[in-house]
């Protein structure tokens, strides 16, 4: 039979806390008992040192004295006495007849007697000589195991309360996990039923491996609810954009097919070749955007960024030149070597220069610089042209947002949108800023 999460959990609690106690017990009963033993051990040498000094200053007769009084009143346990060389008694609390063999020893325990209520009973006793005859002293054992036995059954009755405290306890375990665990379940079912607004609860403080959970789960859902919200914005946008291209190009096909004269026909294909340029482009800034968003980490390297801008820099050096702008590089910091995924940063860095190079012809300076501040490392391409307005700078980032002024120019609208994907897949973000006049825009990564 399969238990369920919760029955187990609290199994497992009651068998922790069982253990546990168990443990506890047997180190109490362990500690108890040694401790018993060596206080019995010190008492009975002690006894046994000054009853023999007793014998060495006052001799035998002192020695018996001593012994007679050595017990005090009520006091049974106490096992002191004389016996001679074959261990009968001579006088004291003793055997009449000793069941020990006659070794000097100071500390033993053993049944010192076989007779009487000496039978089958323990003591622990210290044996020395003295003269011809021979001293014991000592206590017994049972009135001890008594006591043990009293600080066992006091143990055994903490045993079964803690093991009540610990089924409680597992209840309230279980069910607090369990609780915590259906909250969770709740929410995933609602997501899979379509409602991606359902997320998990959380305590104040958030500091329990469930809140933890609930957050990482949290902000899956919230990025799976922002990618489902993109794709179907890229879904209509993209049907939108398409048609106008598609059927353009249908148009000029149908065209190129009347067309008798060589000459007319060639102009036509080319205009065809243009509109599908247009859409491939679409189509494949579309896949670049998809695939920077799903890449993983561990495809990064570490890239010293100053060195990716001067390559970069490098390449778009003759082709600003040639579009009769003043480009200039400006690394102000050199930041150490970061985890970054080249190819899509490179490609992304490009898309700044390219929508600048684009847009912003008529101010004639371009600037690629790199800085760092604050802990952050900023890409950031700053022109001269007609800028964004602030009021317009969402929309610029949308994909296929295109503004008003920037529809006579070729492209899909795309290019901002790759390079916020690229931002937001190293843990940054990209920002419009004015330039006063023209634009600044700029990727702000973590250092």
């Amino acid at each position: 039979m399969r238990l369920s999460v919760t029955a187990r959990i609290a199994l497992l609690s009651f068998v922790l806390a069982l253990l546990s106690n168990l443990a506890l017990v047997a180190v109490v009963w362990k500690q108890t008992h040694d401790d018993t033993i060596d206080a019995m051990r010190r008492e009975t040498i002690e006894q046994s040192d000054a009853l023999r000094a007793v014998w060495r200053t006052g001799g035998l007769p002192a020695l018996q004295a001593a012994v007679a009084n050595a017990r005090a009143p009520g006091d049974v346990s106490l096992v002191v006495g004389i016996v001679d060389e074959r261990g009968r008694r001579l006088g004291g609390y003793v055997p009449r007849e000793l069941d020990v063999p006659l070794v000097s020893t100071s500390f033993r325990i053993a049944t010192i007697g076989d007779k009487d209520n000496w039978a089958g009973r323990e003591a622990g006793f210290a044996l020395h000589p003295i003269g011809r005859h021979w001293l014991i002293n000592g206590r017994m054992i049972d009135l001890v195991e008594e006591e043990q036995r009293a600080i066992e059954r006091a143990l055994a009755i903490a045993i079964v309360l803690s093991l009540a405290l610990g089924v409680v306890g597992g209840l309230v375990i279980a069910r607090y996990v369990g609780r915590r665990l259906d909250a969770i379940a709740r929410v995933i079912e609602t997501v899979g039923q379509g409602d991606m607004t359902s997320r998990v609860g959380m305590m104040a403080d958030g500091a329990d491996a469930f809140d933890r959970l609930a957050a990482r789960l949290n902000a899956t859902l919230d990025k799976v609810e922002r990618l489902m919200i993109e794709l179907r914005v890229v879904t209509d946008s993209l049907a939108h954009d398409l048609r106008s291209p598609l059927a353009r190009l249908r148009t000029k096909t149908e065209q190129a097919v009347l067309i008798a004269d060589p000459v007319a026909r060639e102009t036509a294909l080319s205009g065809l070749l243009t509109e599908t340029d247009l859409v491939m482009r679409m189509l494949t800034m579309v896949i670049e955007i998809s695939r920077s968003e799903s890449t993983s980490r561990d495809r990064f390297t570490r890239v010293a960024p100053a060195e990716l801008i001067e390559e970069i820099a490098d390449l778009y050096q003759p082709v600003a030149e040639d579009a009769g702008f003043s480009f200039v590089v400006a690394i102000d910091a050199r930041p150490a070597p970061m985890p970054l995924h080249r190819e899509l940063m490179s490609q992304a860095v490009a898309n700044l220069l390219d929508n600048a190079l684009r847009h912003a012809a008529g101010g004639r300076a371009l600037t690629l610089r790199l800085e760092q501040a604050g802990g952050e490392v900023t890409i950031q391409v700053e022109d001269r042209g007609p800028g964004i307005a602030e009021g317009d700078r969402a929309t610029a980032l949308k994909r296929f947002g295109r503004l008003d002024n920037a529809r006579t120019t070729p492209g899909a609208g795309l290019g901002m949108a790759l390079i916020e994907a690229v931002a937001r897949l190293h843990g940054g973000r990209f920002e419009l800023a004015d330039n006063a006049p023209g634009l600044v825009a700029r990727m702000v990564l973590p250092g």
